[in-house]
């Protein structure tokens, strides 16, 4: 009888080791998939063959937009870093969320950017270099367990998490705008739900900047950091959340996102196709939540197909959208490519 109870744990941990192995496998062929579902409908040799007015410019200008929208959010992290005691060193912030950036893109890794980013910083010195360099190397390689780790990566992990919310609420913002502006378009409902999602975001931006006014709330909050050995977090959460700084902390969130939806603007501008800003507005940040769920590859594939489908409400030729995703997420690639700088320099 007690045979029963210990063979079905290691069943089921073999079964999870089996998934962990083969999940990279099983995303990228799903992304290949959806990228087949999203192109298998367009006739290139006619599409090809039509006058397409390319004008090269505009990928220029969206370059420029993707590279800012990192450079930004970069900037915001590294501030955050900074208020909670990591060394001033804002430039070198931006290069590690631009080489976290990078590995997101799809580079084989044992952890994601934002471990990455999280877990070098606390090697950062006040002159910009990396000390410990085997330490880093080992915990690089291995999984992060934050329930044994040290507080100073605690509090590095947490300052990612902070940037990581305000990025979320950047994006739903954004959304619920462009649900308000053309949400009819989608739905009747539509234009209600931008306004019941922009109102909620307001809402709980006032409720928590008013708990950290409160000294009451403060002092629980950071009686929980000190049980969650996050002593120092408190400052870098204020920076974040706390009036009125939250107000600029939402315009910066908002329009980093903003940048994100000009690049695919003017990829779709380089093709000679003039989207509706408020139906881009909709497509990016609903996307966005979509990518939140790790079932492709840096997006490819799901963004083409939900792109095609959200834009053709807007009479937007879906072949048209298909060209100007994937140039979307080449033009991705390729502003975090200097982010290839910090990984070899740690080498």
């Amino acid at each position: 009888m007690s045979s029963q109870p210990q063979s079905t744990p290691k069943a089921t941990s073999g079964w999870k080791a089996l998934l962990k192995r083969a999940w990279p496998t099983i995303r990228i062929l799903l992304s290949a998939a959806l990228l087949w579902k999203a192109t298998s409908g367009i006739d290139w040799r006619t599409l090809f063959n039509s006058e397409i007015q390319m004008e090269p410019m505009w990928f220029l200008a969206a370059l420029i937009c993707m590279m800012l929208a990192f450079i930004c959010g970069g900037y915001r992290w590294g501030m955050f870093m900074q208020a909670v005691g990591f060394p001033r060193r804002i430039q070198s912030y931006i290069g590690l969320y631009i080489a976290g950036g990078l590995i997101n893109q799809g580079l084989p890794s044992t952890l994601g950017g934002d471990s990455y980013r999280a877990i070098t910083a606390t090697h950062l010195t006040s002159s910009g270099k990396l000390a410990e360099a085997k330490e880093l190397d080992k915990e690089l390689h291995h999984s992060v367990d934050l329930e044994h780790a040290n507080p100073k990566l605690r509090l590095s992990f947490a300052m990612v998490l902070v940037d990581r919310l305000l990025g979320l609420a950047g994006n739903n913002l954004l959304g619920g705008i462009g649900l308000i502006l053309g949400g009819a378009t989608l739905a009747v409902w539509g234009k209600d739900l931008g306004y019941a999602v922009t109102s909620i975001m307001i809402f709980a931006g006032l409720i928590i900047a008013a708990a950290l006014a409160w000294e009451p709330t403060c002092k629980l909050l950071q009686r929980l950091l000190d049980k969650l050995q996050m002593n120092n977090a408190l400052p870098g959460i204020k920076f974040a959340f706390s009036w009125p700084m939250n107000i600029a902390q939402a315009a910066l969130a908002i329009g980093i996102h903003f940048l994100t939806i000009l690049t695919l603007l003017f990829c779709l501008k380089a093709y000679g196709v003039d989207a509706p800003i408020e139906a881009l507005m909709i497509g990016l940040p609903a996307l966005s939540l979509l990518l939140m769920l790790p079932i492709s590859i840096s997006g490819w594939g799901l963004r083409e197909a939900t792109l095609s489908s959200v834009l053709a409400l807007w009479g937007i030729n879906p072949s048209m959208t298909v060209l100007a995703s994937i140039s979307y997420g080449a033009i991705t690639v390729i502003s975090v490519l200097p982010g290839a700088y910090f990984l070899f320099k740690r080498k």
